[in-house]
């Protein structure tokens, strides 16, 4: 089933596709395909494992889980609720053909930073880290997500990106072209766990963290309006559309991640409305 189609059938952010043709199976919101962040809701006091680890489940029963973006095997699934059978899956996972994404005349500094700001880099990662491993007791990251922005699509997640002719790891964010201070909205309820102005490679980046390991991230600001520690309803204003950092133009780098694990932000999300 196509990705689209498989999110159509539902209106506007809230939109789900279900996986699992038994009402007995624990549903599962997402398809089955690399770099997806599949939402789960169980019975509360329920016991999830993904590929025999623990997964935290809230007192609702809501949980969720990362597929890595090269994964090729299945993901086996076990729930345990309390008193009852354990229901075990094996969840198929579908393979993605990603793009090859080529960006030319960037300065070289970007391309192969001077050791002379290793140092840089590596707090700016460090700090990248500590936001994205907060596990929150928020369950903000079981609602439909809306876009923060809108426009055209300019990069997508999983492309191998050949920067000035030299490749490098893939893309795991979705580029969004916008103008020049355009405001970016809070596409789901959350808490600010980093706003840093002007990070080596990104800018001005916020993350966002929804809650129990999901988190979001906007790249290249150039205008940030939240502080960490600050909770943002959906729709407010975390900030403005920028250039800063590694770009070439202004536009948002928006990102996915549960925990460590990047995942695709577009699968999250309805349509791009126009």
């Amino acid at each position: 089933m196509d990705r689209r189609s498989a999110l159509k059938w539902g209106l506007g952010a809230a939109a789900l596709f279900v996986v699992g043709p038994s009402r007995a199976e624990t549903p599962l919101t997402g398809e089955l395909t690399q770099g997806i962040l599949l939402r789960g809701k169980t019975e509360p006091g329920a016991a999830v494992l993904v590929d025999g680890r623990r997964v935290r489940v809230s007192p609702n029963g809501n949980f969720a889980f990362g597929v890595d973006w090269d994964r090729k095997n299945a993901v086996n699934l076990t729930v345990q609720p309390r008193g009852g059978d354990p229901e075990r899956r094996t969840l198929e996972i579908a393979q993605r053909d990603y793009k090859v994404q080529r960006i030319n005349q960037l300065p070289g500094k970007y391309v192969t930073p001077d050791p002379s700001v290793a140092a840089r880099i590596k707090r700016d990662n460090q700090l990248i880290g500590a936001a994205r491993a907060h596990d929150t007791d928020e369950e903000w990251f079981a609602e439909g997500f809306d876009w923060p922005v809108t426009g055209p699509i300019t990069g997508v997640y999983g492309s191998r990106r050949i920067l000035n002719g030299e490749e490098r790891q893939p893309h795991f964010g979705i580029d969004i072209a916008a103008g020049q201070g355009i405001p970016i909205k809070s596409p789901v309820p959350a808490i600010v766990r980093m706003a840093e102005e002007d990070m080596y490679f990104t800018g001005g980046t916020v993350i966002l963290d929804h809650g129990y390991g999901v988190s979001t991230s906007y790249l290249h600001m150039s205008r940030l309006d939240v502080k960490v520690g600050q909770k943002v309803e959906r729709g407010e204003v975390i900030g403005a559309i920028g250039k800063t950092g590694r770009a070439t133009g202004p536009h948002l780098c928006w990102r996915l991640n549960w925990f460590a694990q990047k995942l695709d932000a577009s699968l999250v999300v309805p349509k791009m409305p126009g």
